[in-house]
């Protein structure tokens, strides 16, 4: 059995060398110990990160942990990687992805209804960041494709979980004429990646 002094470095370095958030079963299973005793590791160090100010903080993503940037850092990030290019979720791509994350798993013919304007492009632009992916086919009618947030959803929106969705009061506010949804603003979201244009490449 390992100390917990050498446990917690050694978690340091996995999620240092993973690159992606570290799922607690694995971490506990290369530390062979229990996942309850693991997780319990990573928030303490989490913790530690945040009382101690560092540049560096560690997120949950459901039950798997990681390394984010301090958010307050963001200034220094931007000077030092300039220029940086952004590329945007339309408002559009947000409505569509609002729908499938409250009413996951949900198919396209439910987003169209919603929104009033076809969603294939949209969703695929969103598929293909990774936001979004199919989790399986409806009994309905023609079985169509069901769709659900992916954990990179969670990852790039700040969430540990979907407990942590804002509530939405009323749902039926998220329609919208199709003239709407074509002219809507636009809010960023850094993915290094080219500028989009257009809705249809915008999603």
């Amino acid at each position: 059995m390992y100390s917990k002094k050498v446990m917690k470095s050694a978690l340091e370095t996995m999620m240092f060398m993973w690159g992606e958030p570290l799922e607690v079963k694995d971490a506990a299973q290369i530390l062979e110990a229990e996942k309850a005793e693991v997780r319990e590791l990573f928030k303490e160090l989490q913790a530690e990160y945040e009382q101690e100010g560092r540049g560096i903080r560690i997120r949950q993503v459901e039950d798997s942990f990681g390394y984010v940037t301090h958010v307050e850092n963001e200034m220094f990030i931007e000077k030092l990687c300039t220029p940086v290019r952004v590329k945007r979720l339309s408002q559009a791509a947000l409505e569509v992805l609002a729908i499938i994350a409250y009413r996951q798993p949900v198919t396209r013919s439910e987003i169209d209804s919603i929104r009033g304007i076809k969603s294939e492009r949209v969703i695929d632009g969103l598929t293909d960041k990774g936001l979004i992916e199919v989790v399986g086919r409806s009994e309905g009618v023609g079985r169509p494709l069901i769709y659900a947030t992916t954990k990179e959803f969670l990852k790039k929106f700040g969430f540990a979980s979907l407990k942590d969705l804002p509530e939405v009061a009323e749902f039926e506010e998220l329609r919208r004429t199709p003239e709407e949804a074509e002219t809507g603003d636009q809010i960023a979201i850094d993915f290094n990646a080219e500028d989009e244009e257009g809705e249809e490449n915008e999603n």
